[in-house]
C-alpha cells in the first residue's frame, strides 16, 4: 500500500510530516527523516489497530 506523505518545517525548526490517506496521523520530528519514520510507524499501528476492531 502506497500513502502520500506530506512534510513542512515549522519555524521553530521541527518537521511535521502528515499521511494524507489517513485523517489524523501526523508527527513532529527533529528532521525531516525523523518526522517521517514516526508518522509511518504511527500510520502502521493505526492500520493494525483498525485491522484488529474489523476482525473482532
Amino acid at each position: 500500500m502506497t500513502f502520500t506523505v506530506e512534510t513542512e518545517q515549522e519555524t521553530d525548526g521541527k518537521w511535521i510530516a502528515e499521511i494524507i490517506e489517513l485523517p489524523g496521523v501526523m508527527k513532529y520530528g527533529h528532521t525531516r527523516e525523523n518526522a517521517i519514520a514516526q508518522a509511518e510507524a504511527l500510520a502502521l499501528s493505526v492500520m493494525l489497530d483498525t485491522t484488529h476492531c474489523l476482525s473482532s
